[in-house]
């Protein structure tokens, strides 16, 4: 590797731009799935497993069942995060961050050309899987954990580092706060968008959320130095 190499800026795992762009998808795509397809949230299992309850406390099974789907798509999600990542599967992929955006455009590019006919609990299903790839896989900022899809915990740690930075004046978490309470306005400006899309386009919508996937992934090649090296 040339030193020109060594110093090309990176968007790792850990980019706070690449946790910007997967921010905003994740809001979308919680949106869109409430929205559109039965009220069922497809990053947000926590919710599931509540209204399922609920649900299933009224005895409306045939309701609850809507909600274990995406619980079980979720599931699989991390499982296929964990299995790209073992060692003959991860040199074959040879960048198995890069091929899970690319899996992400893919399943929510389908989802897209899918007619209305089709079942709301299929798009439920994948992009629930998606969701669960982007948790699994892209799940840190810079050295702290975050979520790309959910705000709970981002919250509790923007709020956290928020008092360490300005009651301790702890400069470090200064810079923690910032970058995750960016993530969280990233989160609710997908949502919006995800809102305003499903509402007034319909259900190809979603290519906006693939669109930004492919932005993501453009970045991540280039700057990981993918195109310059196949191009020595």
């Amino acid at each position: 590797m040339t030193d020109k190499h060594k110093t090309l800026p990176s968007l790792s795992s850990n980019s706070v731009r690449l946790a910007i762009l997967l921010a905003i998808v994740g809001g979308f795509l919680d949106a869109y799935t409430f929205i559109s397809r039965d009220g069922v949230f497809a990053n947000a299992q926590t919710g599931n497993i509540v209204l399922f309850a609920v649900k299933a406390a009224d005895g409306a099974w045939k309701d609850a069942m809507l909600y274990i789907p995406p619980l079980i798509a979720f599931i699989l999600g991390v499982l296929v995060s964990e299995i790209v990542k073992v060692p003959c599967i991860r040199h074959f992929l040879h960048s198995y961050r890069r091929s899970i955006l690319i899996l992400e455009c893919i399943v929510l590019f389908i989802v897209g050309i899918m007619p209305t006919s089709i079942p709301n609990i299929v798009v439920t299903v994948c992009i629930s899987f998606v969701s669960s790839l982007q948790i699994s896989t892209f799940n840190k900022l810079d050295k702290w954990a975050y979520n790309s899809t959910m705000t709970t915990g981002n919250l509790r740690t923007a709020t956290q580092a928020a008092y360490a930075a300005f009651i301790e004046h702890n400069h470090e978490a200064k810079k923690q706060c910032k970058e995750f309470f960016g993530i969280i306005a990233s989160f609710l400006f997908g949502a919006l968008i995800g809102t305003f899309s499903t509402t007034y386009i319909g259900n190809t919508s979603i290519w906006i959320a693939s669109g930004i996937l492919v932005v993501a992934l453009i970045f991540y090649h280039r700057d990981k130095g993918y195109l310059r090296r196949s191009a020595c």
